[in-house]
């Protein structure tokens, strides 16, 4: 057993936030899959490094950390697997759903956020608060991640993201989480 104090929040007291997002154009947000685009706020305990946050994710062994980088400020989706959004530094606003889009969410995460968001959900960076926003992307255990803009020629792909697999345990908090509860 071990002694060592976990790098994340009691998922008791987990606060998170969950979006059903429609589709926009050939952008196909939730509306496959009809799984919610999942924010857990501040789910790793302040001053977490990337490299915790790393060490911590493939410790629960969900999901594989892929690359440490702020977020595209082009909307794009994928249309292959689910993506898991560690907030390693920093502040920024971000436009789920295409700008566009009248039912959009535009959360403002910042350090020790992750956000869960599912194949076909659209996703950009608006603004980069205090200009260090940076992200570990993970991806469920032996996937690539594909990109997607919504535009046509994609119409195979976005067919695809109803044989994506939902996740059997949470990627941050293994046996019990929100990802088990959608």
């Amino acid at each position: 057993m071990t002694t060592s104090k976990a790098p994340i929040s009691s998922f008791k007291n987990l606060r998170v936030s969950s979006h059903q997002i429609p589709a926009l154009d050939r952008t196909p947000n939730t509306s496959i899959q009809k799984k919610p685009l999942l924010i857990y706020h501040s789910a790793f305990c302040p001053g977490t490094s990337a490299s915790t946050m790393e060490s911590h994710l493939s410790t629960v062994g969900v999901v594989d950390p892929q690359w440490r980088y702020t977020m595209y400020s082009t909307s794009h989706f994928h249309s292959n697997t689910h993506e898991v959004l560690s907030i390693a530094c920093g502040k920024a606003k971000l436009c789920f759903g295409g700008e566009d889009n009248p039912k959009r969410v535009e959360a403002t995460v910042e350090q020790g956020d992750v956000i869960v968001v599912p194949a076909g959900v659209s996703h950009r960076l608006l603004d980069d608060i205090n200009g260090d926003f940076t992200m570990v992307g993970s991806y469920p255990r032996g996937k690539q991640w594909d990109m997607c803009y919504g535009k046509e020629g994609e119409e195979e792909k976005v067919k695809g993201i109803k044989h994506v697999e939902w996740f059997a345990r949470d990627p941050v908090y293994g046996h019990e989480g929100p990802t088990l509860n959608v």
